[in-house]
């Protein structure tokens, strides 16, 4: 386990997500009524996305992808539906910044975030499958950052 290397996918994480809220706004799409209807849904979404997620792992919960020692592998409430709720709210709050900001600058961060999150959850995986040997059946029937898609396959 690389600890320095989770330390700085940590950090890049936490500079992607806050560069998605400080970059200057553009306008390559209107921003009316629809959008910002649209901006607090997601918004909405992915923030309770990622407190549900965040509860359900109580003592477990870390920023890093190394695992904490001798934690619970929770497979109920929101991880019962996905596998990694927390990325999946951070995406959907990440994509409520895109429609807001509206700018190339944007969709760029966002979509660095999203590989990102990727890469940092399939290490993480593939720590949780040595930590726990039933975590390749739940990684069967649940999907990744959507219900259904990204499933391990049998």
């Amino acid at each position: 386990m690389n600890r320095s290397l989770a330390r700085g996918l940590v950090v890049l994480q936490f500079v992607l997500l806050i560069t998605l809220m400080v970059l200057p706004h553009a306008s390559l799409w209107p921003r009316g009524g629809a959008v910002f209807a649209a901006v607090i849904a997601l918004a909405a979404i992915g923030l309770g996305l990622a407190l549900l997620g965040a509860v359900g792992l109580g003592r477990s919960l870390t920023a890093s992808p190394i695992p904490r020692d001798n934690a619970a592998l929770v497979t109920s409430g929101v991880y019962a539906i996905v596998r990694s709720p927390i990325y999946t709210g951070l995406m959907t709050g990440g994509v409520a910044l895109v429609l807001i900001g509206a700018s190339v600058g944007h969709v760029l961060v966002w979509a660095a975030l999203v590989v990102l999150l990727a890469v940092k959850t399939r290490w993480e995986e593939q720590m949780l499958l040595a930590a726990h040997p039933e975590y390749r059946a739940y990684g069967a029937r649940v999907g990744r950052f959507l219900p259904g898609v990204g499933r391990f396959r049998r």
